[in-house]
């Protein structure tokens, strides 16, 4: 009986020509210098049709019909391994070790990508349960498989994705849809594939890869990065509806063909310069996003004047590491000055005759300027604003379409007929647009999809503003599908962070409650009832067969080393399943390796739990003093609000319950989630102690006694918060133990449920006094407004034991300790 042929060696890699990029050339030399006694073959773009005009010529109408090189750069492989056999791979794949025992026996090897990639939003939008990447294939030739793969690419060749066309997920789907016998041995990631890509490390965090295991490493270092949007084509045949004025008075409308003005252009007609002007300070992953905006641009003839009053030298390093010439930055010390005056000094920098405000925290489609500068030439104008723009709001995953009105920061402006600036810190460029629309002949264009206004939380104006303009918004998608399709299509041509894309992509959320409706509520006094139903739980999330519902721990950490260890053993001690617990963590403002150290354990939990999340966020809290101290405590828990409502918004999926736990925790039962939600409450803490059967530690749980309206709270008030002595008017859970659960007026956060809807629904951790409350306490007064009770367990023990000192953010039980010393100092 014959021995099966094998794979022959024979190594084939691509590239449209022969002049191969450096570092690409070092990792295809190692390649050879592992395998010297195996062929190699580069081919060309010339080489590659040249071979299918040989040998597959019926393909041909396909292979030349694809609009996007890299579709043309997959399909080759599938022939040539066909044909040839041997083993093909990308130009940016490093080998670190020989193929040929990996090899042996085997007629056809293929890889799987990390694990991580499934989860990117491209793998599920698109449905993958896992990824078979088509960068490293090996075969022999005339492999059954391939005629398969042959008969797929004429199918799916229509498809308007590289990936689902050609790409890793055409290939995944061909071999999960082979005949018989077809089917391929295939390696696992950390064979081939042991590095993230640098989508997938940005949201999930990069790891380390292993050489040691790995027989070869892809770089993901492509012509194209597939979560990332390149450079889109310009469009053909762009016509932009258009009004113009002169000196407030109406003129004509039509549309704009850009079209047109790209033909004059082409044969001669004056390309002025734009010169965008972009203010900035200490944002800098904002500004890197706006300079990407900028080199996007089909109108090349423009420059990015960027004008930075910040204290560091970050973007100074990042305009120089780009080398483009047509970046300039300015840098000025961080003196103070208003808006008004940086946008001047930007425009005395300007160097050419049109000048355009390119604001560092919103998002510009890649022919903003093209269109803008061909109204302004076309209708012989002064300037030129775009009536609406895209308003978008990722923390509450909204977009909307504005109302119609001057936009100021669209302006594409004639820098003769420019005024100066107000001196002012903000507002600074309305009285600008409206001199300029008073004063010559504007065009207002009707192209919202050019300019996408995104409100972040630290812009110049508030939420109310952003509110505002949402409500007088032509045209919303609130979270859900038709918010998340808006999203992907947004990511197609802006550089919209893939984190962002994924968070699209989470359950829809029910609108939170009405501002107005809250403030009345609120004027009713402290015995006012909303009702409150609770909403089902969201579609698709059903609690696993022995009735245990999906779930989100939530841990706010600072400085917190010393107590991760504990904290993530005690975690993986509870009997609660990992397919139905999440983990969400927020870090911030951490001086001993907190950040460094969660890193190091994020694979490891990824592995572990369903759904893990890892958020940093600086907040600069330090107190002077004991962090117990009156004084300090409106700003400490304020912060500590923030943080809260932070992660729950960055964390918060599909779960239907999440139990908020400080990190350093010493203890609890292995039952303590079973044993919270038997309550059957939709707020519930058990009893935080210093040691088992001790005294309480968190007294911000608490009862108040019967006689508590007629005592003298307002004494009390530091800060506009109630900050009595332990005991003043208040029971706490040691002095309750003989129940076995009790309805309380306030609930600490050392381990804290709460039903997910109340979340979804607006109740958050107050940031400032409400009722004189904050934090953890804030938000009982809040949920008591909804109509929603608050229950503890006394006999439920959470171990907290007593340190003093400025350490987990998460820590809220310190109550304790600081109203012992209270009642010392009273004594």
């Amino acid at each position: 009986m014959s021995e099966k042929p094998g794979i022959p060696h024979l190594i084939h890699q691509t590239w449209k020509n022969t002049d191969v990029p450096p570092e690409w050339r070092e990792w295809s030399e190692t390649w050879r210098r592992h395998h010297p006694d195996w062929e190699y073959r580069l081919w060309t773009d010339a080489d590659n049709r040249a071979f299918l005009e040989e040998h597959y010529a019926w393909f041909l109408p396909v292979y030349d019909g694809y609009r996007e090189p890299i579709k043309r750069a997959d399909a080759i492989r599938y022939f040539l391994l066909d044909h040839f056999g041997g083993l093909y791979v990308d130009m940016d794949f490093e080998c670190l070790r020989p193929m040929t025992e990996l090899f042996a026996g085997q007629e056809l090897v293929l890889g799987l990508e990390p694990e991580a990639h499934v989860h990117l939003p491209l793998s599920r939008r698109g449905g993958m349960r896992r990824i078979v990447c088509n960068a490293f294939m090996a075969s022999r030739p005339g492999h059954p498989f391939w005629p398969h793969v042959h008969r797929q690419l004429v199918g799916a060749h229509t498809r308007p994705g590289t990936l689902d066309a050609t790409g890793p997920f055409f290939l995944t789907r061909a071999v999960d849809s082979a005949p018989e016998g077809c089917s391929p041995a295939i390696l696992g990631a950390d064979t081939l594939y042991p590095k993230l890509s640098p989508a997938a490390a940005e949201l999930f965090g990069q790891r380390e890869t292993d050489r040691d295991l790995a027989h070869a490493v892809h770089h993901w270092a492509g012509s194209w990065i597939r979560e990332t949007p390149g450079a889109p084509g310009a469009s053909t045949g762009r016509q932009v509806r258009f009004w113009t004025s002169q000196d407030l008075q109406p003129c004509a409308q039509g549309v704009v063909d850009l079209d047109a003005q790209r033909r004059r252009w082409a044969s001669g007609s004056p390309a002025p310069t734009v010169s965008c002007l972009m203010v900035t300070k200490g944002r800098l992953p904002l500004a890197e996003r706006a300079i990407r905006c900028f080199l996007a641009q089909t109108y090349t003839r423009a420059e990015l004047v960027v004008v930075d009053d910040g204290a560091d030298g970050a973007l100074e390093d990042h305009v120089r590491e780009l080398a483009d010439p047509r970046i300039r930055l300015h840098r000025l010390p961080p003196e103070g000055r208003t808006l008004g005056e940086l946008r001047n000094i930007a425009v005395d920098l300007a160097a050419g005759p049109y000048v355009c405000q390119w604001d560092d925290d919103d998002l510009y489609d890649p022919e903003r300027l093209e269109v803008q500068l061909a109204a302004v030439l076309a209708l012989d104008a002064t300037a030129c604003f775009l009536a609406r723009e895209r308003l978008w709001w990722p923390a509450r995953r909204k977009l909307a379409i504005s109302g119609v009105r001057v936009w100021e920061g669209s302006m594409l402006c004639a820098k003769d007929a420019l005024p100066r600036y107000p001196e002012q810190r903000r507002g600074e460029d309305s009285p600008v647009a409206e001199a300029v629309v008073r004063g010559g002949r504007t065009v207002s264009l009707d192209a919202p999809e050019l300019y996408t206004y995104v409100f972040h939380g630290a812009n110049t104006f508030d939420e109310p503003h952003f509110t505002s303009l949402f409500d007088a918004a032509t045209q919303v998608w609130p979270s859900g599908d038709a918010y998340a399709d808006q999203v992907h299509a947004m990511a197609a041509r802006l550089p919209v962070a893939p984190a962002d894309v994924l968070e699209a992509e989470a359950p829809a959320e029910a609108p939170a409650h009405n501002a107005a409706d809250t403030a009345a509520d609120n004027t009713a006094g402290p015995s006012a009832r909303v009702p409150h139903t609770r909403r089902p739980a969201p579609v698709g999330v059903r609690p696993d067969a022995d009735g245990h519902p999906p779930l989100l721990v939530l841990t706010p950490v600072k400085d917190a080393t010393a107590f991760l260890p504990r904290y993530l053993d005690r975690l993986r001690a509870l009997a609660y399943p990992r397919d139905a617990l999440s983990l969400g963590l927020l870090e911030g403002d951490s001086r001993d390796g907190t950040w460094q150290a969660l890193q190091g354990v994020l694979p490891a939990l990824e592995a572990e739990f369903r759904r893990v999340t890892l958020v940093r966020r600086h907040f600069g809290l330090r107190t002077a003093g004991p962090r117990w101290a009156r004084t300090v405590q409106r700003r400490r828990r304020s912060v500590l609000a923030m943080a809260r409502n932070h992660l729950l918004s960055r964390a918060l999926g599909d779960e239907e319950w999440v139990l908020w736990l400080d990190v350093d925790v010493a203890d609890y039962p292995p039952d303590l989630v079973q044993r919270l939600l038997a309550v059957r409450g939709e707020i519930v803490v058990p009893h935080c102690v210093t040691e088992p059967a001790g005294p309480s530690f968190d007294l911000n749980t608490f009862v108040l006694h019967p006689n508590a309206a007629d005592l003298d709270w307002d004494r009390w008030v530091r800060d506009g918060v109630l900050q009595p002595p332990k005991g003043f008017g208040r029971s706490y859970l040691d002095e309750l133990r003989a129940q076995e659960r009790v309805r309380v007026d306030a609930v600490g956060g050392t381990a804290l449920l709460v039903h997910a809807d109340l979340h979804r629904d607006g109740l958050v951790f107050p940031a400032v006094p409400y009722r004189r409350l904050i934090e953890t306490e804030g938000l009982a007064a809040l949920a008591r407004d909804m109509g929603i009770e608050c229950w503890a367990l006394p006999g439920v023990e959470v171990v907290h034991p007593r340190h003093l000192g400025d350490g987990a953010l998460g820590r809220t039980g310190e109550a304790a300790a600081g109203h012992e010393a209270h009642d010392a100092r009273r004594r």
